[in-house]
Parts: structure tokens; sequence; C-alpha cells
């Protein structure tokens, strides 16, 4: 049996603690999941834990931050690979939208846990956004478009927080209309 150095010791802990915080958030929630319940999931010390984030607020910024590591480098070659436009968008929809909706969000507490990341995580939920919108408006090819796909794609999963497999058909649906759609090439004034 081989011994771990510190750094792998440490990374290993790491992702085992975001694994235990992701699992009682999405068991419990962010407001009534404490740090003892991840360190107790985790197997670990609270004190283990704090030497690691400060406080719970932090501890969820990583858990999304780990739940979108290497999405983007897939997500920007769907975009240089070949295909139409509403596979490419279909494409990058499942990897920055539907794959992390299906491990955070598909749960009874996804409304309170998605408010709670935008209450302490703002800059991540506008990282994301950003990037989402870099993607999308390299497919369709305009800002404008783009950004409405996206609150498109917001109010498709708004209200009813539905099952991962209703909002890709909802998505595929969306892909499907805006791939067809052409934006003007000239600005027409209406008489």
């Amino acid at each position: 049996m081989t011994t771990l150095d510190t750094d792998e010791r440490d990374t290993l802990r790491r992702r085992q603690i975001l694994a235990s915080a992701r699992a009682v958030f999405v068991q419990f929630g962010f407001d009534k999941s404490s740090m003892d319940d991840i360190a107790k999931r985790a197997n670990l010390s609270r004190g283990l834990v704090y030497r690691k984030f400060k406080n719970r607020e932090e501890l969820l910024q990583a858990v999304f931050e780990d739940l979108f590591v290497g999405r983007y480098e897939r997500a920007a070659h769907v975009v240089a690979g070949a295909g139409s436009k509403r596979d490419k968008l279909l494409r990058i929809y499942e990897i920055l939208y539907l794959e992390p909706w299906d491990e955070m969000m598909g749960s009874p507490m996804a409304p309170e846990l998605y408010q709670a990341c935008k209450r302490f995580d703002p800059e991540g939920v506008d990282k994301r956004e950003r990037m989402r919108l870099r993607y999308t408006q390299a497919i369709l090819g305009d800002k404008s478009a783009a950004e409405v796909f996206m609150l498109s794609v917001e109010g498709l999963s708004g209200t009813d927080i539905p099952s991962t497999s209703v909002l890709r058909r909802r998505i595929q649906l969306l892909c499907e209309r805006f791939a067809e759609a052409r934006p003007n090439d000239e600005t027409r004034d209406v008489k």
C-alpha cells in the first residue's frame, strides 16, 4: 500500500468535503445544512472541514465552482466542432445547463438552493451566465438572440422546477426554433 503525499491527501479531502456538501445541500437545502452535517457525511472532523472552508457560504461557492470544472472546455470544443446550429446549441445547453441541473436542481430543495447560490455567490452566477452567453452567441451569431434564448431557457425552468427529462424536451424545442430563425440582415423602417 502506498502512502499519499500531503498534496494528494489534501486534494482527496477537498473532493470528499465537496461531494458531502453537495449531497447535504441537495438533501436539506442550504439554510438547514450545517458544517457539522457536512463533516459527518464526509466522515471527517468539523475542524478539518473548517480548515478547508471558512464557512458554509464559501463551501457553497466551491460546490458550484467544482460542478463546472471542465464544462467550459467541453463547450468550446462543441462550438469549434462540426454540427448544425441546433445540434451545437442543444449540446452546449446539455453541458452547461442540463447536466448541472440534473446534479443539483433536480431535488425538492432546488429553489432554496438556487436562491442561496444567487445570494452568496453572485460573482459565480454572473460568470456562469457570461460563459453561457458567450457560447450561445457564438452559435447564434447575434448577442440579442443569444440573450433572448437564455431568458427563454430560464423561463422553461422557472416556476415548476421540471424534471431533467422534461426540461431537456423543452430546451430541444427551443433549440429547434432558434436554430431555424435567421436574424434580419438590415433594419427596415416601418411606415
